[in-house]
């Protein structure tokens, strides 16, 4: 109900690239967002995804984070987690256009695990350097296993707890960070004050189910107001921060 409400809200406060005026967001919006080319590594997605489905596998989930509000049983089905939880192929070509968007050579995930979100932003941009970090030891070799045979990036798999795994990352440049794993408030705000060293002028946050609780909202509009952040935008599902210094600080909703 709660999410049903605020997209309720979100639908009524948005607008689309008519309601945009910053160069920088309007040529992300009509060249990016609302790209409707349909490249030929779509196929290459819906293949991974489609190969996932057809999988026998059953992987027993430990959860780190709040865990699936769908799926309580530890040992599950890996075609039921592509169903309930998995990466929707709409948001995987977007994650694809938005990786060759912004010609990332350095991409930190946090929370690995089927890797459809890692497989499509390799996809996007094949010599990016990935990190994908997964709390989940049986999700993680799983992935990596997966993963491997289906990909020419360099790719560094992560098996850790993301508290200790982000600090470790702290020291290191990002220029695309999927924030997809722990939908907590403390965690989030925890890890993207830890992460913060890492970015740069033209790097990218994304965080996953901003509006997941009401706790994850709240986390969204204390990012919103950091004093390094600039320009966020609001999809409802992510939410966008950039920390561009040429720009003035804005917030965007924007309909996808």
């Amino acid at each position: 109900m709660y999410q049903l409400i605020q997209y309720i809200k979100f639908l009524i406060k948005s607008t689309n690239q008519h309601g945009v005026h910053s160069p920088f967001v309007f040529d992300l919006v009509t060249r990016c967002f609302y790209d409707k080319k349909e490249y030929p590594s779509y196929g290459s997605l819906a293949r991974y995804k489609a190969s996932l489905l057809r999988t026998d596998a059953y992987i027993k989930v430990h959860d780190l984070g709040p865990g699936s509000k769908k799926m309580k049983q530890p040992e599950r089905h890996v075609s039921k987690i592509v169903k309930t939880s998995g990466t929707p192929v709409k948001r995987a070509k977007l994650l694809f256009r938005l990786s060759q968007y912004f010609n990332p050579n350095h991409i930190l995930e946090l929370g690995t695990s089927l890797g459809i979100s890692t497989h499509a932003m390799a996809m996007g941009q094949p010599n990016a350097k990935i990190t994908t970090v997964e709390g989940c030891p049986n999700l993680h070799g799983f992935s990596k296993d997966f993963l491997k045979r289906e990909l020419s990036n360099e790719v560094k798999f992560i098996n850790e707890d993301f508290n200790n795994a982000v600090e470790s990352l702290a020291t290191k440049k990002f220029d695309l960070i999927f924030f997809d794993g722990n939908h907590q408030k403390e965690a989030t705000l925890r890890y993207f004050e830890t992460l913060l060293p890492t970015a740069h002028n033209d790097s990218v946050f994304i965080f996953d189910d901003i509006y997941w609780s009401r706790g994850m909202t709240e986390a969204w509009e204390i990012i919103k107001q950091h004093p390094k952040v600039t320009v966020t935008i609001d999809t409802f599902y992510w939410g966008f921060v950039f920390f561009r210094t040429e720009q003035a600080k804005e917030h965007f909703r924007i309909r996808l």
